[in-house]
């Protein structure tokens, strides 16, 4: 006999009231297979396409997070607001604005084709409210680890790195933005701000890494729970680097200003360089999640939304890997950028295959800010 949907769920309203931002790392895994899809080195019949109907699923996942989510602050704001308190859920804010961004990042690479200038428009007021999003969990997550909510170094894990990331993110969506941008006032607005999310981002998740470091020397690898964990380490680096290099390769058409042009060169060939650094620095993290997944193999690896982290940072990575190739000319990347996007497509096929089994019975609906409460009613509306 077929089980029934949802099957493990106690009550239907489980599904909302379990519902927590993690599932938003499904959209950033979709999304950033979708963008490397469309720019695979070789000229394959198909791949374009299918990453423009990944995005276009990409987004109806986006807007049935939001409305899920939406939901449970509604009917079951007390459960909601215990996120602020947990020292992992929290974390995971960040991947709002992360999935969003895959999201604008399509309209350039697929909306302009079929919709012209109002996918530009439509990416830039995405991009601002992106931004606005980035940088809220960059400053409100930290503080709230700050104050209320408790973390040692031994259960330290890079899950601290998603609230800080999200400004990177919007940072290197600002570089492909500027590609489909004039060169005007408002541009150079662009583009200085994302330096300055990059900023926001990349220093600190640095340090992040660095403390990272400490913990694993200290403490050694996480549970097999968290396990999966460590792919996440590569994001930041991958994402730097991305970002050095779109926002490098436009700002010497940006900055015309005979006052600015000189630093429109500087930007561009140290954008080279410093995405070179951050490459390898992403290559040495990118070898320790490999050998720590390995490791764990043997052991068996729990399935949980966490193996969402297998996604999204190898796909940044491998973007950025590409745009080195194209830029650079250097062959060896262009094949590794293949590598990279081939490991990314496996790994989301076979994550992909596991949520759905996950959602179809019901087990991945699990709120640990609730652990230990019960099933209440939901808030009526007539009370909101």
């Amino acid at each position: 006999m077929i089980p029934l949907p949802l099957n493990r769920l106690s009550h239907p309203r489980e599904l909302v009231r379990q519902f927590t931002p993690n599932w938003f790392t499904a959209t950033m895994g979709t999304g950033i297979v979708a963008l490397a899809l469309a720019r695979f080195p070789f000229s394959v019949t198909g791949v374009k396409a299918a990453g423009e109907v990944l995005w276009l699923i990409n987004i109806g996942l986006f807007i049935v997070c939001s409305l899920l989510y939406a939901a449970r602050w509604i009917f079951f704001f007390d459960g909601a607001k215990r996120i602020f308190q947990h020292s992992s859920m929290g974390m995971f804010f960040g991947a709002i604005p992360m999935g969003l961004a895959t999201i604008l990042n399509g309209f350039l690479v697929f909306g302009t084709e079929r919709w012209g200038h109002i996918a530009v428009e439509i990416a830039t007021l995405l991009w601002w409210l992106d931004a606005a999003l980035a940088l809220l969990c960059a400053w409100l997550i930290p503080f709230l680890m700050f104050t209320r909510q408790n973390h040692t170094l031994q259960n330290m894990t890079a899950i601290w790195l998603l609230p800080i990331v999200a400004a990177e993110v919007t940072a290197a969506s600002g570089g492909l933005l500027l590609g489909y941008l004039p060169a005007n006032p408002t541009s150079s607005s662009i583009l200085f701000f994302s330096y300055v999310l990059w900023g926001t981002s990349v220093l600190p998740a640095l340090g992040i890494l660095a403390i990272l470091f400490l913990r694993m020397v200290l403490h050694k690898l996480p549970g097999r729970d968290m396990a999966v964990s460590s792919w996440l380490s590569i994001g930041p680096i991958g994402t730097g680097a991305l970002g050095l290099l779109q926002l490098g390769e436009q700002a010497p058409r940006i900055l015309v200003a005979p006052e600015l042009v000189s630093v429109g060169q500087l930007a561009e060939s140290t954008g080279i360089i410093g995405a070179c650094i951050l490459w390898g620095y992403g290559l040495w993290w990118l070898v320790l999640a490999i050998l720590t997944t390995l490791h764990y193999m043997r052991q068996g690896l729990p399935f949980n939304m966490g193996w969402w982290a297998f996604t999204f940072p190898i796909g940044v990575y491998a973007l950025a890997t590409l745009t080195l190739a194209r830029i650079t000319g250097v062959e060896l990347f262009a094949l590794l950028g293949t590598i990279f996007v081939c490991m990314l497509l496996g790994f989301w096929l076979i994550v992909t295959g596991r949520t759905l089994m996950g959602i179809y019975h019901g087990t991945l609906f699990v709120a640990p800010c609730l652990e230990g409460t019960k099933l209440q009613s939901p808030v009526p509306l007539k009370r909101l």
